[in-house]
């Protein structure tokens, strides 16, 4: 793709004016050439592989950094799938991979690594079932690792028996990390429709349809956007949802360059960009003003996921026009401690859970990054993961929840984990109990718009 020097130096002018910067490249790793009989092997395997290919990553991405004046917020691994890389192990083994994953990224230098994950929508090998157990585990004694799980699809419905696994080990991760504001929770996501190719944690990880290795970039630029709306002034909707695509079209522009780059250092193929709105906890850096700006008086008024759904279409034009490569989640985020206005909308309590399921309807992820009381009973985490994913495999669409039952904390209080996972007010969840419903297991059928054979 060519590019204008004019458009490097407004590239430029964002990045100091109006707080752009590229949240992640994260590069994509294929280990299903190293499982052998022997764990030790096994784990020297894992080991050599990510050396050997991301031993400059960091490297090669501050160098290009340094080249554009553009920052690069993480830098991130995806491995494929450790449930399909590993099947045979038990959840002891599995651990024992997470802690080599750990120490590899550790080595190299990366933010997180992402891939101790499974996708079990339709069901389990025994080693899958193996994987979930082991997930408290892991990541109660890793640092870097993130998890997901994919539990539903639209071709396959959702599998329960696998939403009830997904709600105990979210508990028990609480438990576990509980010295931390329960931060292993953070680090785990419960997926519909799970995008293979996603640079974001904690949801990367490196598809079996991918190539050995690939780099794919996750952009964010929710000041950018901000910024264009409020200079755009007293315009009508159709004119606004112009601004905001054009303004993506330009982030995903500069994006796509730095990825190209970083990529061609490493001599590897550039893979996608996402061109999700990633907000921060830094003032200017939220999707919640962002919905201000348009005209809502806080998140959560009447008119908030009309607002939402404007922008997360917008955003996914202005991002089609410019690239032929775009790819993962791409759209936009809502995450509730990672965004200061959604932190502030929830102290004051104009968004609550119900709220913010109706926007995920029409937004890029799910209920993200939500603290919620931490004698919540299972049942109810299962209830909720399990709306989330109805959402999604009836609109076809990538959903998620990651939630936080941050363990001795009730409504009102908080969990802080600083940097990029931010704070959060605990959010009250309903009284009313799913039990009976979601312990019938089984599978909930697919819909009929799966068949599109």
């Amino acid at each position: 793709m060519p590019y204008e020097f004019e458009e490097v130096l407004e590239t430029i002018k964002m990045t100091e004016i109006e707080h752009f910067d590229i949240r992640t490249v994260t590069m994509g790793i294929s280990l299903r050439d190293c499982y052998d009989r022997n764990l030790e092997i096994t784990k020297e395997k894992i080991y050599s592989k990510i050396l050997k290919y991301a031993k400059n990553h960091v490297s090669y991405a501050e160098q290009v950094e340094a080249q554009f004046g553009i920052s690069i917020a993480n830098k991130r691994i995806a491995v494929t799938p450790v449930s399909i890389a590993f099947d045979g192990l038990d959840a002891g083994g599995f651990i024992e991979v997470a802690k080599v994953l750990d120490k590899a990224a550790k080595d190299v230098g990366v933010d997180y690594i992402g891939g101790f994950s499974a996708l079990v929508q339709k069901g389990f090998t025994r080693s899958e079932a193996e994987m979930i157990k082991a997930i408290p585990h892991a990541l109660s004694q890793t640092e870097r690792v993130v998890s997901s799980v994919n539990v539903a699809s639209t071709k396959a419905g959702i599998n329960m028996d696998a939403v009830n696994m997904m709600a105990a080990a979210v508990k028990k991760t609480a438990e576990l990390t509980k010295d931390k504001d329960s931060v292993g929770c953070a680090k785990l996501v419960v997926f519909c429709n799970v995008p293979e190719d996603n640079p974001f944690v904690a949801g990367a990880f490196h598809g079996v349809s991918e190539a050995e290795v690939s780099l794919n970039m996750g952009i964010s630029g929710p000041g950018v956007v901000l910024d264009a709306i409020k200079n755009a002034g007293k315009v009508d909707l159709q004119q606004l949802a112009e601004v905001i695509k054009k303004t993506t079209f330009k982030i995903t522009r500069a994006g796509e360059l730095i990825g190209r780059k970083v990529a061609a250092l490493h001599g590897i193929p550039f893979g996608i960009i996402d061109i999700s709105l990633a907000p921060t906890p830094a003032e200017g850096d939220s999707i919640a003003d962002v919905l201000k700006a348009m005209g809502v008086e806080d998140v959560g008024a009447a008119g908030t996921t009309a607002a939402l759904a404007m922008l997360n279409d917008a955003v996914k034009k202005g991002g089609l026009m410019a690239s032929s490569s775009v790819g993962g989640m791409s759209g936009a985020f809502i995450p509730v401690s990672e965004d200061q206005g959604m932190i502030r909308a929830a102290e004051k309590g104009h968004i609550s859970i119900e709220k913010l399921e109706a926007m995920t309807s029409v937004c890029s992820v799910g209920l993200d990054m939500i603290a919620i009381p931490g004698d919540t009973d299972e049942s109810t985490i299962a209830g909720i993961i399990a709306d989330e994913c109805a959402i999604g495999v009836i609109n076809d669409k990538t959903t998620s929840a990651r939630l936080i039952p941050a363990y001795g904390k009730k409504v009102g209080d908080y969990v802080d984990y600083g940097g990029l996972l931010g704070r959060a007010p605990v959010m009250k969840v309903s009284d009313l109990s799913p039990a009976k419903f979601v312990s019938r297991g089984g599978r909930i059928p697919a819909p009929m718009r799966s068949l599109t054979n």
